[in-house]
């Protein structure tokens, strides 16, 4: 499968998921407590997925690129910057060059 189809993939999943969730919050009564684990299962799975993806993607890349696409992910929105260093990185760097090592 492409690269493109398997994010599609990835990404549809992840909505449908999340949107069974907006379902059940609108309707609590109606589910079982375990549909609503398996809902909740399902929402964590997918962004795990989609996490990992993200990271592959992201140590595929060169060290200077990688380190660019940090700099760009944290100019963007400096509140998250710290999430973005954790899930690409493993742990927040002190500095670039811990990077692009």
């Amino acid at each position: 499968m492409a690269v493109q189809a398997q994010w599609a993939q990835l990404i549809e999943e992840n909505e449908l998921a999340y949107f069974r969730a907006g379902v059940c919050l609108g309707s609590p009564e109606s589910y079982s407590l375990e549909e609503k684990a398996g809902i909740c299962s399902d929402m964590e799975e997918t962004s795990a997925r989609i996490d990992a993806a993200m990271k592959e993607d992201f140590e595929a890349m060169p060290p200077r690129m990688q380190a660019r696409m940090l700099d760009m992910l944290c100019e963007r929105d400096p509140g998250m910057a710290r999430w973005w260093k954790e899930l690409l990185v493993g742990k927040v760097p002190d500095c670039v060059d811990e990077v692009t090592r």
